[in-house]
């Protein structure tokens, strides 16, 4: 379990997508320091089951939760009993989506709505509901996770671009909505990180394309991105709203 010396124990923190990847290493880090953590997800129970073991012993509650983030009833439904159980959600993680590949001529109409409700829609549902709550209560953030196609792309990315630019867009507008009212949105937009989909994508070819572009020479760890994630929902970035934060490894300098 991470070293956390920074402590979070008032927090209940809801992570979409929280039980694989970036989103498993944001609830795991959360759970590090004492935050009540929901970690929700879509279908995998397997992975859902095997996050609420392995992190049975944190200094943190963690429990899991099914949803469907591109259904708002099903999100509203979902925050209601998150409330009920353990009180208001003071920090939202935005992190739930999808990666579709595939030219924008050939591409399946349907992929790109399930591409486009999955990342963008679903970020805004679950703002929306959140921030519902957060306006009632004394204060809140949240963290949109973007990527760095929503600023630099490469073909065969449109659907997956598109949601991850409107992400960076809704942050900035929402944040100067809200700021006024103690409620901070903030985005953290990594580059390549090893996961199960860059695992996937590195079998068509594309680490060979696009290794060489990293000055740091490696893709990051999901820890890494977690860590800036807490960081963004802390009280040591009170002043810090708006902000969309490359993790890249200085691949976009």
């Amino acid at each position: 379990m991470t070293d956390a010396p920074d402590r979070m124990a008032d927090e209940v923190v809801l992570v979409t997508g929280g039980t694989r990847g970036i989103g498993r290493a944001i609830t795991e880090a959360f759970a590090a320091r004492g935050a009540t953590v929901v970690a929700c997800y879509y279908s995998n129970e397997e992975a859902a089951a095997e996050t609420e073991t392995a992190f049975a012993d944190a200094p943190g509650e963690v429990s899991t939760r099914q949803v469907d983030v591109r259904d708002y009833g099903a999100v509203d439904e979902a925050f209601d009993a998150v409330e009920d159980d353990h009180g208001q959600v003071t920090v939202l993680v935005n992190n739930a989506g999808v990666m579709s590949m595939g030219l924008v001529v050939r591409m399946d109409p349907e992929e790109w709505t399930r591409t486009i409700e999955t990342n963008l829609t679903g970020t805004f549902n679950c703002t929306r509901r959140a921030v519902r709550s957060m306006l009632r209560g004394e204060a809140g953030s949240v963290v949109n996770i973007s990527s760095i196609a929503g600023s630099s792309s490469w073909p065969g990315q449109t659907a997956y671009a598109a949601s991850k630019a409107g992400i960076e867009g809704f942050t900035r507008s929402t944040a100067r909505e809200l700021g006024g009212r103690d409620v901070r949105i903030n985005a953290v937009a990594p580059g390549l990180v090893q996961t199960a989909t860059y695992e996937d994508l590195q079998e068509g070819g594309f680490d060979e394309a696009s290794q060489g572009s990293i000055p740091q020479g490696r893709e990051a760890d999901p820890e890494e991105v977690a860590e800036c994630v807490v960081f963004l929902a802390s009280e040591r970035a009170s002043y810090v709203n708006g902000e969309v934060f490359r993790i890249d490894g200085g691949q976009l300098a």
